[in-house]
């Protein structure tokens, strides 16, 4: 079963985002900030990370540059979930190291299809790489 870690500060978006990854399948765990992220993601590595930029303690941004500068950690598909959604911000959230985008309100047909990309091309880089 595919993990997924949901890290959101806001109770009511952290329970929507799990209940729409649970029917479709998915084994989730969740985080409130980007300091207890790190630790989840230490002790029991998810397949994937949605992570919602906005949080208390280490933001998304923050967050993400930890991970990355973690090599066993780095290839760990990370989708941003936030409610920025200014012009400029996606490019601005892809160059930060994030693979994919979702702005809140959370469409649920955007999150299977980024959850899918995703999942293909963590399979794909895991052939790649003999793992």
């Amino acid at each position: 079963m595919t993990r997924v870690l949901v890290a959101e500060d806001n109770p009511v978006n952290r329970e929507l985002l799990r209940e729409l990854l649970e029917v479709r399948g998915y084994e989730v765990a969740e985080a409130c900030d980007g300091q207890e992220v790190l630790r989840i993601v230490e002790e029991s590595p998810p397949d994937i990370l949605l992570l919602d930029l906005g949080m208390p303690v280490l933001d998304g941004f923050a967050t993400m540059r930890k991970l990355r500068e973690n090599p066993s950690h780095s290839k760990l598909p990370v989708l941003a979930v936030t409610a920025y959604a200014m012009q400029g911000d996606r490019e601005r959230i892809l160059d930060s190291g994030f693979d994919g985008y979702l702005s809140k309100p959370i469409d649920s047909a955007a999150l299977s299809k980024a959850l899918d990309q995703l999942l293909i091309a963590k399979k794909s880089q895991a052939a790649g790489s003999g793992g």
